[in-house]
């Protein structure tokens, strides 16, 4: 059936949100030392989180065998396809939970240079809202709201893991649904500068992001999988962080165009 007319389809709709981490990276061309100071956290977070992931490679196979002990005693090649898929499971839960906590960390650790970045984006569309929330209180609120987004994300983690022992499904299926769950909760954390700003709660934020579900996830998609190229999330967190702001204003129907901003029209100011 095709798109209503009027309407993207939600393909179009997807890519369009994978656009808005590339119009992020614009303000590289309009605040370049502004993105530099942004790079600096995630660049102390990164090293961090990529010494863990190394360790977990290094030690892959001791840690697949201790979660595979059922499987001490079975003949080849059964025992080590069971432990390669475990690895390979282990491995797609970790990389999600890391650069999950890897983007939560870094916007509590850079919050001050974050915000800055924030408020650039904002402030080429119309006025910066005015958060009546001191620097202490929004820095708490946005560690609540990681918690509360970290414990759901685990525990789906979880069951991808399980999925992962699946035969050929599982190791398909897995690392797509990966970055899907990965991409949303990604964006659910990396839009909270905007939303709480004007004062949505984290149910509020869900349901307003929903209202752009496709966009929402080509967003979050296509930042999941940049932040998992070597040096990626560094580079690319500043220009996140940006594009989140726009998918934000485009889920509450404010002007993401210059042109419609200047205008006061708001009817495509959501492209």
């Amino acid at each position: 059936m095709a798109p209503r007319e009027g309407r993207r389809s939600p393909a179009a709709e997807f890519f369009s949100g994978v656009g808005l981490l590339f119009r992020g990276l614009k303000v590289w061309g309009t605040a370049p030392r502004l993105m530099i100071l942004g790079m600096i956290p995630a660049l102390i977070v990164g090293v961090v989180f990529l010494a863990a992931i190394i360790t977990l490679g290094v030690n892959l196979e001791s840690f697949s065998a201790l979660i595979t002990p059922f499987a001490e005693r079975w003949d080849e090649p059964f025992r080590t396809g069971t432990r390669l898929v475990a690895a390979a499971a282990l491995l797609t839960v970790a990389v999600l939970i890391v650069v999950f906590a890897f983007t939560t960390i870094t916007l509590i650790v850079g919050q001050p240079f974050y915000e800055l970045i924030w408020k650039h984006a904002e402030r080429r569309f119309g006025p910066v809202p005015e958060s009546s929330l001191g620097f202490w209180r929004a820095f708490w609120r946005g560690v609540g709201a990681g918690l509360r987004i970290l414990v759901p994300t685990v525990l789906l983690g979880l069951m991808l893991f399980v999925l992962g022992f699946i035969p050929v499904v599982g190791q398909i299926l897995v690392p797509v649904l990966g970055a899907v769950i990965g991409g949303w909760y990604l964006t659910l954390e990396l839009t909270g500068l905007p939303f709480d700003a004007r004062g949505f709660t984290l149910r509020e934020r869900r349901a307003a992001l929903r209202s752009q579900r496709a966009a929402t996830l080509g967003f979050g998609a296509a930042t999941y999988l940049v932040f998992l190229v070597p040096l990626g999330a560094v580079v690319m967190m500043p220009a996140a962080v940006a594009g989140a702001t726009l998918l934000a204003r485009r889920a509450l129907r404010e002007p993401t165009q210059a042109a419609a901003a200047a205008s006061g029209d708001t009817s495509d100011a959501v492209d």
